[in-house]
């Protein structure tokens, strides 16, 4: 029997592996946002970011400095290309209101993580992450859901705290960060996984 993605699990692994990674994670988060604005060595930082994510989840190091490696720039084309794809396809999917692209932005979402993990074609890239999504996209919603809703709420109850409340928001907010790359590796872990078994 296929075994489905754990709620509870995965916020739980997610925000311990968020956690035990923390100073690099922060850090890897940090030069990428300070680089983003450059043209050409940002498409690096987003490919090494990726990277990183797919490292982690394989319980390998996070290595900050890797996402200006030159191996990022390999094999752009087809990167551009799944990215065109898949902002094409939400945004068809949002011609016939909002729900069909939400579905579909959720089944395509690790489509990136296979093509740069397994080597994958754009096309492949986009069929391996639909199927290893299918039967789980509402327990991916709520987790994704839960993240916005405890950052949300969490951060602004601390911002609400007279004097410190700025100062304790914004640390939230830098440690919400570490957390949602943690769930996030935690669930390309699982989808990964679920697509290796699918194969034997």
């Amino acid at each position: 029997m296929e075994s489905k993605l754990n709620f509870q699990k995965t916020l739980t692994d997610g925000v311990n592996l968020g956690i035990k990674n923390i100073a690099n994670l922060l850090l890897m988060a940090f030069l990428f946002l300070i680089t983003f604005w450059i043209p050409y060595l940002n498409v690096g930082t987003t490919i090494g970011f990726y990277k990183n994510i797919i490292a982690l989840s394989k319980g390998e190091d996070v290595v900050p400095m890797s996402i200006f490696s030159r191996d990022n720039y390999k094999n752009l084309g087809d990167f551009f290309l799944l990215f065109g794809l898949q902002t094409a396809g939400i945004g068809a999917a949002a011609a016939f209101l909002l729900f069909p692209a939400i579905v579909v932005s959720l089944a395509w979402q690790f489509a990136m993580y296979f093509f740069l993990d397994k080597g994958t074609s754009p096309l492949k890239s986009l069929s391996l992450s639909y199927d290893a999504t299918l039967g789980d996209k509402w327990t991916l919603f709520f987790v994704y859901l839960a993240c916005s809703i405890l950052t949300g709420l969490i951060v602004g109850l601390l911002a609400a705290i007279p004097k410190v409340g700025g100062i304790l928001a914004f640390l939230a907010l830098i440690a919400f960060v570490a957390i949602i790359i943690g769930i996030e590796a935690t669930l390309y872990k699982y989808f990964s996984s679920k697509i290796e078994e699918k194969a034997e």
